[in-house]
């Protein structure tokens, strides 16, 4: 998700045509839009004691392209006639029909940076509240489970669309690609609300998919590589395995000489916002080097967010970030559900009965791929490995990215196409109330940290537990 290149130019380009006014009107009533669906649909999964984040998600599919067709978006192939929010800016504010399309790409645009803007304001938060002591303390762990997670359904999703369904080489690397992404944005906001950040299970599945995301990004470029043009271009493969590693490492390394200047600089400020401007001027910087060295910006932001826990505003910062997040985050989770289009699974389409059986298949190699990545921890007798396994599942934002390149790169075909989009939707509803269910209700609470034999309370981030007042 290469963010800031691949939205600004366009954001640019069609304000420019675009009455200012009417975006303005389109972006305020796609907010209302966004937040009622969030917030109807997370009291509802509340209320049947499921994470609110799959609430958000489902009111997304509900308000989007799905069904009620009031967020929609150009890149799933729908134009402003399908919007019923330019419809109603025509008939209430004087839209005229010649300036709906500017405006319609326009508004669009501004929510799919707002989205991604939520997402990396996710991640940094997260990283506030995953400690990196703990985080490296499992390090080994992570990397194995990372590791088994992606080659296992990389490898059995390759061989199995071209043994059983006689997909060629190409389309079936690409679509085994699609099956090792994991998305951390979903698995993290539901293990904070269940508690379960900084337990040893949290830990690994928060690590593991944090070098699932950079595996991801350079598989991703393998395939592409592939698709385009026949050949893996190793130069390229190369450099995004160096610059991964050097980031990261960097980062930490960085962090442990940045902390101290961090809380100096904030100590001599005094006008409002003195701690959380600072510090998001460090994650967005964070994010924007991750960027252009062509990973993904939420590893940035990830990043900076373990920088700073180390300091000693970590628990001032986490309360004045939790405002910013409650504001941005659902605006994510929403646009990623109402992207989704569900018609896909429509039986009745002579196309999609194909894409069901190969959406069955990979949708258990999505699954089966994952779950087996818990049984390769070793030295942490009593862990839970089937939760593990299950918090791997999601592919969500990361897997939709998969699918959108291969669908550009004209190298998947239609059933295939909507395989993929149907193992990305399963695999991201069904991971939420499965960690529920593996995580026992009992233990959110605290949990046993194996080395020491000490009981340890867990911090769960308020800004993400579901309330009655949230």
């Amino acid at each position: 998700m290469q963010l800031i290149s691949a939205t600004v130019p366009i954001l640019a380009t069609a304000t420019e045509t675009a009455d200012s006014s009417m975006v303005l009107a389109a972006v305020l009533l796609s907010l209302v839009v966004i937040y009622f669906a969030s917030k109807v649909g997370g009291e509802l999964c509340n209320k049947v004691g499921l994470p609110s984040v799959l609430g958000e998600l489902l009111g997304g599919v509900v308000i989007g392209v799905s069904v009620l067709h009031l967020l929609v978006f150009p890149e799933g192939g729908t134009d402003a006639s399908n919007s019923l929010i330019m419809s109603f800016l025509q008939l209430t504010a004087g839209l005229t029909p010649e300036a709906t399309p500017a405006v319609f790409a326009a508004q669009s645009e501004v929510v799919s940076v707002l989205s991604e803007l939520g997402v990396i304001i996710l991640l940094f938060e997260i990283g506030l509240e995953s400690n990196l002591k703990d985080l490296m303390a499992v390090g080994v762990q992570a990397v194995v489970v990372a590791t088994v997670g992606v080659v296992v359904p990389f490898a059995a999703g390759t061989v199995g669309l071209m043994t059983i369904f006689g997909i060629s080489a190409i389309p079936a690397i690409f679509a085994g690609a699609a099956l090792t992404a994991t998305s951390i944005g979903i698995t993290s906001k539901v293990l904070s609300e269940l508690g379960k950040l900084n337990s040893k299970e949290g830990q690994i599945i928060l690590g593991a998919a944090v070098i699932d995301d950079v595996l991801g990004i350079i598989v991703l470029a393998v395939v592409a590589s592939l698709a385009k043009d026949g050949a893996v271009d190793v130069g390229n493969v190369i450099y995004l395995i160096v610059s991964a590693s050097a980031f990261l490492i960097g980062a930490i390394v960085f962090g442990n000489v940045f902390n101290k200047s961090f809380v100096a600089i904030a100590d001599k400020l005094k006008t409002r916002g003195e701690l959380v401007i600072p510090a998001f001027i460090f994650a967005f910087m964070m994010a924007y080097l991750a960027s252009i060295i062509h990973l993904e910006a939420i590893l940035g932001a990830f990043a900076a967010g373990l920088v700073l826990e180390e300091t000693d505003k970590r628990k001032e910062l986490q309360k004045q970030v939790i405002p910013i997040a409650d504001m941005l985050v659902p605006v994510f989770f929403v646009a990623v559900g109402a992207k989704t289009d569900l018609g896909v699974l429509n039986p009745a389409i002579p196309t999609n009965q194909e894409a069901l059986i190969m959406a069955t298949f990979l949708i258990t190699v999505a699954i089966i791929g994952k779950v087996v990545t818990g049984l390769t921890v070793f030295g942490q007798p009593g862990i839970n490995r089937l939760a593990i396994g299950v918090g791997m599942i999601p592919r969500g934002e990361v897997g939709l990215v998969f699918a959108g390149v291969g669908a550009a790169s004209g190298v998947l075909s239609k059933p295939l196409g909507a395989a993929i989009i149907m193992m990305v939707i399963i695999t991201t509803f069904i991971a939420p109330p499965l960690l529920r269910f593996v995580f026992p209700e009992s233990n959110t609470a605290t949990n046993l940290d194996n080395n020491s034999g000490t009981t340890l309370a867990v911090e769960t981030p308020q800004s993400l537990i579901t309330t009655k007042d949230d």
